[in-house]
């Protein structure tokens, strides 16, 4: 295991910062990942506790790297690493060269990439203190954090109030070199109950919290007994273990074991029950390394610091001003209390709680649980004072793109999308070759029911032409609390999408940084429309988006889309609704909650309702994309600035997204592949993946 080890906390002050050293511990069985690039810091030189002073490295920042989604459809996770590299790198962290010595941070070289002006990520480890609790997550998180992570040596017996001051300590010193950086505490369990303390000693500074399985209370009942139990075990109960089963490193066993772990168990137990077969040979390979990191009296010193820790939080839970994000495992039997969590959700007043039902305690180290991920879900991730929804964005990743095309497969498979586009000659192309390839550009178009639209477009751009449509969304998409009318999490795939709340200001900054931004001026009331609506335009009357278009000489691509008609019909909408008591109730309470963009709005527009509306499916049909000829808006910021012109260009745009649509209804008519059966004859006979041909151009 590799890491940078930057101080013992000891030796921090706010006066000072720490200098950078590596340390190398040699891992003769696997090679360890070397990154590139590391944050300079250069200061005085401090008491580093343990380890081997190599070399201090002085390497610029990186920028974050442009991702190639080519190929998204079969890429693998982005998490690798598993229960047993944890294991394996503790190995490292135990023995008498660790064991002793005051608590200190150190960062993973995995870690060491990340981008310029990147926050400062704490990691304030659970009970077992080895600081490696995110190891399935270092990388991603060294792309877009600067990551420390605490080791507690296994014979430190630093109570928990002077642990809480060790970390508050760095806390103030990181705080007073860069005031501007927001500092973000990462707890699991006991730990999370340290981050709590730091953040109400010091509400003055920028902290963010994020506590996964919080302890919010001790289990007498689980631990009294457990307290007796160790009691009368031996204190050379690691040394026993080795000779009664001969776990050794480097042993013949040991090796077998490895070697089923990470050979057979990868290719043989790959489902959720291999996954448990996989981790229990790793536990019983790393036996030893288990009862070095959690012997006899260092357990019962851990639940003495437990007891102590979740006291002192919850005595303090009220003084917290940090904005907190609470990862919440459905099958945690351990510590956790949801009447407590429910709680702390209400006392602290900016707190997020993600329910993960079908996880465990040990949340980090479970497949399916994606940290970034989860941050980029909740829009929790920010680099400066305030979150913007725009520089502070996180581009997908290809397995986050793979996973959101694995959410529409049944949807893209049963429609077998049409795209055409337009190039500058007024050619129609069969594809997005004729999207502009440089922004900015306006796409402007029609919004189908439901957005039904939306995730099969927006993933096409991104695998066909690597382009991110920024979306311009209701901001009800970035509720994050308990709402009635919809689960949130079902509206992550938008946020890792990138979409962005709906406002001229959003949109302006947007172009200025010469992005491809996706806006429907028909809205809620488009996507929600009544009964006979098809394909109608509900459009403002005022030409929003024409002036701040043509300011940065954006391109405007009109699109149409048809083919919700061919897949549902609309059988209970809106104004059935509101005749039913019950269902009245519920979408006037939608309604207040999700709020209204348009609210004062005398006109048709101003009407959104928001409701889940009673659809009945029928045998799909298909999708038809249609993106127009761009219309250039270079040149013509003075021209438009008169509100004449400037209307008279806006009904054109609106007239080119009308024109879009009839020509699809018209052109659908003659394809002979539109309706399913001969779809799936013609897979059938030129193979599953092959393009579906469609009407002549």
């Amino acid at each position: 295991m590799e890491v940078k080890l930057l101080s013992s906390v000891f030796g921090l002050s706010p006066f000072s910062s720490e200098r950078m050293v590596s340390i190398s511990k040699s891992n003769p069985r696997r090679q360890t990942h070397r990154v590139t690039a590391i944050n300079s810091v250069a200061s005085k030189t401090h008491h580093v506790g343990v380890g081997r002073i190599l070399k201090y490295e002085k390497v610029e920042a990186t920028v974050a790297k442009v991702v190639d989604y080519s190929g998204a459809e079969t890429a693998g996770p982005d998490l690798h690493k598993s229960l047993s590299d944890f294991l394996e790198e503790a190995r490292g962290f135990v023995g008498d060269e660790y064991d002793d010595g005051p608590p200190r941070w150190f960062s993973p070289l995995e870690c060491a990439a990340q981008a310029q002006g990147s926050p400062l990520l704490l990691f304030i480890p659970g009970v077992d203190g080895t600081g490696l609790g995110l190891i399935r997550h270092h990388k991603k998180l060294g792309e877009v954090f600067d990551v420390w992570c605490l080791h507690i040596p296994v014979r430190d017996r630093t109570p928990a109030k002077d642990l809480v001051k060790l970390i508050e300590r760095t806390v103030r010193s990181e705080n007073y070199r860069f005031p501007n950086r927001p500092i973000y505490l990462v707890g699991e369990s006991v730990g999370a109950c340290l981050a709590l303390d730091v953040a109400a000693k010091n509400p003055d500074i920028d902290l963010l919290l994020i506590l996964a399985n919080p302890a919010t209370h001790v289990n007498y009942f689980i631990s009294q007994p457990l307290v007796g139990m160790l009691n009368v075990l031996p204190d050379s109960m690691p040394t026993l273990l080795e000779e009664i089963f001969g776990f050794k490193h480097g042993d013949p066993l040991t090796a077998m074991l490895d070697a089923l772990t990470n050979g057979f168990a990868a290719h043989q137990m790959s489902g959720a029950g291999g996954g448990i077969l996989k981790d229990l040979f790793a536990i019983s390979a790393h036996l030893p390394t288990l009862s070095r990191i959690f012997p006899k009296d260092t357990l019962l010193w851990k639940l003495e610091l437990l007891k102590s820790a979740v006291a002192s939080a919850n005595t303090h839970i009220s003084a917290v001003r940090a904005e907190t994000l609470i990862l919440l495992s459905g099958r945690d039997q351990w510590l956790l209390n949801e009447n407590d969590i429910n709680r702390y959700s209400r006392t602290l007043p900016k707190c997020i709680v993600r329910k993960l039902t079908d996880n465990g305690h040990f949340l980090f180290f479970e497949d399916g649980v994606d940290l970034i991920t989860i941050i980029k879900c909740t829009c929790f991730y920010r680099r400066g004072k305030s979150h913007d929804r725009l520089s502070d964005y996180i581009m997908p990743t290809r397995y986050e793109l793979k996973q959101r095309l694995d959410e529409h497969k049944l949807l893209i498979d049963a429609t077998s999308p049409v795209y055409l586009s337009t190039k500058q000659d007024g050619e129609i192309v069969r594809g997005l070759e004729g999207i502009p390839s440089e922004g900015p550009v306006l796409y402007v178009g029609y919004h189908m029911l439901l957005g039904l639209e939306l995730g099969p477009m927006v993933t096409q751009f991104l695998k066909e032409r690597n382009i991110l449509l920024r979306g311009m969304a209701h901001p009800m998409l970035f509720i994050n609390s308990d709402v009635t009318f919809v689960d949130t999490q079902m509206l992550d795939k938008y946020r890792i999408l990138g979409a962005v709340p709906v406002s001229n200001l959003n949109i302006y900054k947007l172009l200025r940084s010469k992005s491809h931004v996706l806006l429907y001026p028909g809205g809620i009331r488009e996507a929600l429309h009544r009964k006979g609506e098809e394909y109608k335009l509900f459009w403002p009357e005022q030409p929003e988006f024409v002036r701040v278009a043509s300011r940065f000489g954006a391109k405007i691509v009109p699109f149409g889309v048809v083919g919700e008609d061919d897949i549902c019909k609309l059988v209970l909408d809106g104004d059935d609704q509101r005749n039913i008591p019950i269902l009245k109730q519920i979408m006037e309470e939608a309604t207040k909650q999700a709020g209204n963009v348009r609210e004062g709005d005398e006109s048709e527009l101003g009407n959104q309702e928001c409701y889940v509306p009673g659809l009945l499916p029928k045998i799909p049909g298909r999708f038809y994309f249609y993106f127009g000829k761009p219309i250039e808006t270079a040149g013509k910021e003075r021209e438009l600035k008169d509100k004449e012109k400037a209307q008279e260009f806006y009904l054109q745009v609106k007239s080119e997204v009308e024109q879009c649509i009839d020509y699809l209804k018209m052109k659908r008519e003659s394809d002979p592949y539109r309706h399913l059966l001969p779809r799936m004859m013609y897979q059938a006979s030129h193979g599953f993946s092959s393009e579906i041909p469609t009407f002549d151009l």
